[in-house]
């Protein structure tokens, strides 16, 4: 798939700086908005329309929001290949949904470190959905688009209103440095346990 229109975007953010703007040109260009925890509630109370992550996946946070996008709901309609058929069909057994764009940041562990958190409130800082998400979102770039980081909005939005979707080469771009940021968001993490006793 060459041009990618984007109709169904999930989106989970630490930083949540210029992300009322970014989702209301999403829903103004006609995507429908996904979403958890406190990216949900700061979405909808900027007024704009949102369905939250367990209303897809019909199953509540748990373990203290440790496990909430953790699902074959989630997952399946990040990972299908929109060029594969047998994927497609697969997602209407299922009744998933395919996602056009993930837009998700870290958890800031970096700022846990700084802080100087004992290890195991530290050890709470460190993300694991949202890597897992933006790892399968750029492994599935000939697919989805993935937004690591809100420095890229003001980009996507003109890749959108251009082209009236986003390109195939620039979602390769973003998978390569999405890739890029999530190895070095395991190397700090590897440098701190490696460094702090138990």
């Amino acid at each position: 798939m060459d041009l990618l229109p984007v109709r169904k975007a999930i989106l989970s953010v630490t930083d949540k700086s210029g992300l009322a703007e970014f989702g209301k040109f999403l829903v103004d260009n006609g995507c429908e908005l996904v979403s958890t925890g406190g990216t949900r509630k700061m979405l909808a109370a900027s007024g704009l329309p949102v369905t939250s992550v367990s209303d897809i996946t019909d199953f509540p946070e748990i373990l203290g929001g440790r496990v909430k996008t953790l699902h074959p709901h989630i997952h399946g309609g990040i990972l299908a290949d929109k060029d594969d058929e047998g994927h497609m069909e697969t997602l209407r057994d299922f009744g998933i949904e395919p996602f056009d764009l993930v837009c998700v940041n870290l958890y800031n562990f970096a700022d846990a470190v700084a802080k100087g958190l004992d290890l195991r409130a530290a050890v709470e800082q460190i993300d694991i959905g949202g890597p897992t998400m933006l790892r399968a979102t750029a492994k599935n770039f000939h697919s989805i688009c993935v937004v690591p980081d809100p420095k890229y909005y003001e980009v996507v939005q003109k890749e959108i209103e251009e082209k009236g979707g986003i390109s195939l080469a620039f979602r390769k771009e973003m998978a390569t440095l999405t890739f890029k940021l999530t190895s070095e968001y395991d190397a700090m993490i590897t440098k701190y346990l490696s460094e702090n006793e138990a």
